[in-house]
């Protein structure tokens, strides 16, 4: 290999694993990071003796991590310690109804025959159907790059068997007749931003993918694993800027070797430097719209993308407490009263729902370090439209909205209002403000069959030669194993594309 440069802008999951595959090949990167802190939406919060994760707290199919240790010749054990969560979930209904959901197969039949007792037999053949769509839609296919149209029609087959047309509800729906089972079994799509009434039956391996491997929680919260991986990166010769946003980059054809490369303008100082290729672990309509501004096929996949569906954004309260709740659960979905009809209100707009459902994470039931002695840490978020399809001022809606979320959490955390010592809020626009998120959007481009795989935005863009994605937007999707194996896929195509370079100059 030529030891070529590569610029990463980001660093997430994607641009960290994107990192350290290249420099585990032997190819040069820079990583250029706008904000104090590695991580991206995976950051952290400290304040009076509490740590808060912002982001991804959910780690499964732990290894796709391992194998990035393995690169270097090292064991993810020796440097990052992944606890089990048990149960996976609480879950939680209006009426009190409560469900631990977990990787305990008898565990799991003894509460559904307790929740719904004539739907037992049909969720073993939904735990059947999940087994089936992992082995058809991850196995061989997540760290794969869908670059040409044969790629998808060569899976094809395989997906209409098992009806990927069909959505994650509808596909439930099959198999379950309880509501409160068929919302436990589909609620999975909206971790990786999508709405479980549009979101392809693919995304229904996610229970048995859980079930396989396990969830886990980093000892030392998600920023412990991420400064497991920086480090990891630095080990293997990458160079990580700090505070250093990248402003814009143009693509410039050498006129001696007919190769085009990527002048990155970064930092406060407006720095050039010249790359063979850029990575972008950055929101992809930031990608096209601020960093590649003016390159004409990149106007134009801007114009795409905005007329693509996008992810629902989240609203978040990070809290701690000065007293301990224990019994608690390190993962709890509280259901709201409605489920098809707020979801459709959150992906579609016009307004903010009226109601909400939360998801709940109380990391210090697994790792009592995360907050002082004595004290609890926590964050709620609720899935709220994205900036493009509510008109809400959430300068003056996020405080109200904070209480209300509150309020409606002293069902399982009595008390709680007068409990809490530190709290911050976190609202779609900063998601866009902070996080560059197009229409404040939280996890990208929305996983629909129709935005899925081949019809995905591509790991390498199509008409900007040197310019590859990683991360929520690209394929696979959202959610920390698909962005890890974005980019698997992405690098294992540009170590390809390099490699019918050289052999093109030899020839």
């Amino acid at each position: 290999m030529d030891r070529r440069r590569v610029a990463i802008v980001g660093s997430g999951f994607g641009g960290l694993a994107a990192g350290i595959r290249l420099q585990a090949a032997g190819v040069s990167t820079t990583m250029f990071e706008a904000r104090n802190l590695a991580g991206g939406r995976a950051y952290v919060y400290r304040d009076q003796g509490f740590t808060f994760d912002a982001g991804p707290t959910v780690i499964t199919a732990p290894h796709c991590l391992e194998e990035l240790f393995t690169l270097a010749g090292e064991r993810l054990v020796d440097h990052v310690t992944l606890d089990p969560v048990k149960p996976f979930y609480r879950l939680q209904w209006p009426d009190g109804t409560r469900f631990d959901y977990g990787g305990d197969p008898e565990s799991i039949r003894a509460q559904v025959a307790a929740l719904a007792p004539d739907d037992l037999e049909g969720f073993e053949r939904f735990m059947d159907y999940s087994r089936q769509v992992f082995e058809a839609g991850y196995e061989g296919l997540v760290d794969s790059a869908f670059l040409r149209f044969f790629d998808m029609v060569r899976v094809a087959p395989a997906l209409a068997r098992l009806r990927a047309d069909r959505s994650v509800y509808g596909a439930v729906s099959q198999f379950v007749k309880d509501e409160r089972l068929r919302q436990a079994l589909s609620f999975h799509a909206l971790l990786i931003g999508g709405n479980p009434f549009e979101t392809s039956a693919i995304y229904t391996l996610i229970p048995f993918l859980e079930r396989k491997w396990g969830v886990f929680f980093p000892r030392g919260g998600t920023g412990a694993l991420i400064q497991g991986l920086v480090q990891l990166y630095e080990r293997l010769g990458g160079e990580l800027r700090l505070s250093t946003p990248v402003n814009r980059i143009r693509v410039v054809r050498r006129v001696a070797t007919q190769a085009s490369v990527h002048v990155v303008n970064a930092g406060t100082d407006e720095r050039d430097e010249v790359f063979d290729a850029v990575v972008s672990n950055a929101d992809l309509h930031h990608t096209y719209g601020r960093l590649y501004q003016g390159t004409p096929t990149a106007d134009r996949q801007r114009t795409r993308l905005e007329n693509r569906h996008w992810s629902m954004s989240l609203f978040l309260i990070y809290f701690g407490t000065r007293r301990k709740y224990p019994g608690s659960a390190h993962h709890t979905v509280l259901f709201g009263p409605r489920y098809r009809e707020m979801l459709s209100e959150i992906f579609h707009g016009p307004a903010l729902p009226p109601d909400f459902s939360l998801y709940l994470h109380q990391p210090t039931v697994t790792d009592p370090s995360l907050a002082p002695p004595g004290c609890e840490s926590f964050y709620v978020l609720a899935p709220v439209p994205h900036l493009g399809s509510a008109n809400v001022d959430w300068t003056r809606e996020a405080a109200p909205y904070a209480e209300r979320i509150i309020k409606s959490l002293e069902i399982v955390l009595p008390g709680l209002r007068q409990e809490i010592v530190t709290r911050r809020i976190f609202t779609p626009v900063d998601f866009r403000d902070q996080l560059n998120a197009y229409q404040g959007s939280a996890f990208s481009v929305a996983p629909r069959l129709s935005q899925s795989a081949y019809f995905r935005p591509h790991n390498r863009d199509p008409k900007i030669p040197g310019l590859y994605i990683v991360g929520a937007g690209t394929h696979p999707g959202a959610g920390v194993p698909g962005v890890i194996n974005s980019a698997k896929a992405t690098v294992r195509v540009m170590l390809e594309d390099w490699e019918r370079s050289m052999e093109a100059l030899a020839s």
